[in-house]
């Protein structure tokens, strides 16, 4: 089969529907009303987030600027469903080509994020014209994907430079104690990081072992996702939270008891498993047991690294200087860009420290990073129409979703904010969506913390849930693909959603009945 010739099949199908569905969804949506939505409802609904980039971008352009921000903002209301489709694609691609087509998949996976990439820009060029496609893709580029990138390149690098040496053998007991400290460190120096720092002492103590899927399945739910869930360091929901003005502590308080109940459940449900199958394995000997080479780490100097990272983070929240450059009217802040420099610096730093033998004994290699930026290429365009009629609220296609977490004399549904916000975490960025529905709520950080409950189970939602699929979280692809390459087995991204289902799910119903209902 010619999957050149497919693709280019699928591309012109793609375009083709999507440049009529405008008109389609149009003629449908006549008399609805959403078009005489006034601007102050719909910065409601999106939070009112670009304001800034609309001001700087307003300002000795005659209203260039000014005029594409308003038409992004606004282009929410008008996309239908159909605009979801490349998304969709790129998802069932990660899903299946590397079961159907394998060979294909790993030598052409960049190729195809592209391809989805371009098949919702082109007709989006189409309706909207040349400027709205710069605009967005430069948006999407240097405000969302490559401070993306760089954090997780910056973290990969440093991380890799750490190496555990002497006997640390993976029994149910030290690996269930190795999910406790990535789980704990993970608010503090933020879910990414100790995904990374923790993935390969967790691997190499597991080595010798016939089972170990289930092992990092419960380190992505736990290390990558759960852990971060008690200060704005750990997860960017939180973050965004806090730069809105929920107190830094605010979530150590109030999500505590979430945190601790699922992450109880998922211990414990670890331990009894590994332990079953430690048995099952016949109890394996790791090679390693009588060396008597003592635990220690190499490469310790990476630790200040990692530091200098999460202050980077940190800063770049904290520190406003009001300036910034403007690329194609998009307004990249200074201290964005600060921090971006400051991680790569930090990656620079840990790479002309680090021993080369010391990462080439972690089995370091730069194919995870690699295949997370092209695949991340593709989602992260091709996510650009579902995030914006997610903004767009209750003016957007989603507005019968967005509905549903109040009722109609608008009190809360906290037990729906949790599971809409979740639901939507699990395949969409969960920072936009978490900002959806803390608008939805009111908006107002205070009011909200007093009456806690409806932020918290946003919160539990932006954060448990984003350990639903492989996508959900930035760290989750990432522990998949190191894992991969230490030749570990791991299922598919239905087959990880099959874990997710069987495991979380009942753990968030009881959440959802224990703090929500």
């Amino acid at each position: 089969m010619n999957f050149g010739k497919f693709l280019t099949t699928l591309l012109v199908i793609s375009v083709m529907t999507l440049y009529f569905a405008p008109a389609a969804c149009l003629a449908a949506g006549e008399g609805d009303g959403h078009a005489t939505a006034t601007m102050e409802a719909a910065d409601h609904a999106a939070g009112g987030e670009h304001a800034a980039v609309a001001e700087h971008g307003g300002e000795g352009d005659h209203g260039g600027a000014g005029s594409l921000h308003h038409k992004s903002e606004e282009m929410g209301k008008e996309l239908g469903v159909l605009w979801v489709i490349p998304f969709i694609c790129m998802l069932l691609s990660i899903a299946i080509c590397p079961l159907a087509m394998p060979h294909f998949w790993h030598h052409h996976f960049g190729k195809v994020a592209a391809f989805w990439g371009l098949a919702f820009l082109v007709p989006f060029g189409l309706n909207y014209g040349l400027p709205m496609v710069i605009y967005n893709v430069a948006h999407t580029l240097f405000l969302e994907y490559i401070p993306f990138i760089i954090l997780l390149f910056a973290l990969y690098t440093v991380a890799g430079g750490v190496r555990l040496k002497g006997t640390l053998v993976g029994k149910p007991i030290v690996n269930t104690l190795l999910l406790f400290l990535g789980t704990l460190l993970a608010s503090w120096m933020g879910t990414t990081g100790a995904a990374m720092l923790f993935i390969r002492p967790l691997l190499k103590a597991n080595a010798h072992r016939k089972y170990r899927v289930h092992t990092v399945v419960f380190f992505i739910f736990l290390v990558a996702n759960i852990g971060g869930s008690l200060t704005p360091l750990g997860d960017p929901p939180l973050f965004l939270g806090f730069l809105k003005g929920v107190s830094f502590f605010w979530t150590t308080h109030a999500l505590i008891l979430p945190m601790l109940f699922v992450g109880t459940i998922l211990l414990a449900s670890f331990f009894v498993l590994d332990t079953i199958l430690y048995a099952k394995e016949g109890k394996p000997v790791s090679p390693t047991t009588n060396s008597g080479e003592k635990i220690s780490v190499e490469g310790k100097v990476n630790f200040l690294f990692l530091a200098g990272i999460i202050g980077g983070v940190l800063m770049s929240g904290m520190w406003k200087p009001g300036t910034g450059v403007d690329v194609y009217h998009v307004h990249v802040e200074t201290q964005n860009i600060a921090r971006d420099l400051l991680l790569l610096v930090m990656a620079g730093l840990s790479l002309k420290f680090t021993d080369p033998a010391s990462r080439r004994a972690n089995e370091f290699t730069w194919f995870p990073i690699v295949e997370v930026a092209k695949l991340f290429s593709g989602i992260f365009l091709s996510m650009i129409p579902a995030i914006a009629i997610l903004r767009a609220g209750m003016h957007g296609a989603l507005k019968g979703v967005i509905s549903m977490v109040s009722t109609p004399s608008g009190e809360p549904i906290n037990s729906m904010y949790f599971w809409l916000t979740g639901a939507l975490s699990s395949f969409l960025d969960n920072a936009p969506t978490y900002l959806v529905f803390f608008n939805t709520a009111g908006g107002d950080a205070h009011v909200l913390m007093h009456e806690y409950a409806t932020l918290m189970a946003i919160s539990c939602g932006a954060v448990f849930m984003g350990a639903n699929t492989y996508i959900g979280n930035a760290p989750n692809f990432m522990v998949r693909s190191i894992a991969e390459s230490q030749g570990v087995k791991m299922p598919s991204f239905f087959g990880y959603m099959a874990w997710s289902v069987g495991i979380l799910v009942p753990c968030f119903i009881l959440t959802d009945l224990v703090f929500f209902l």
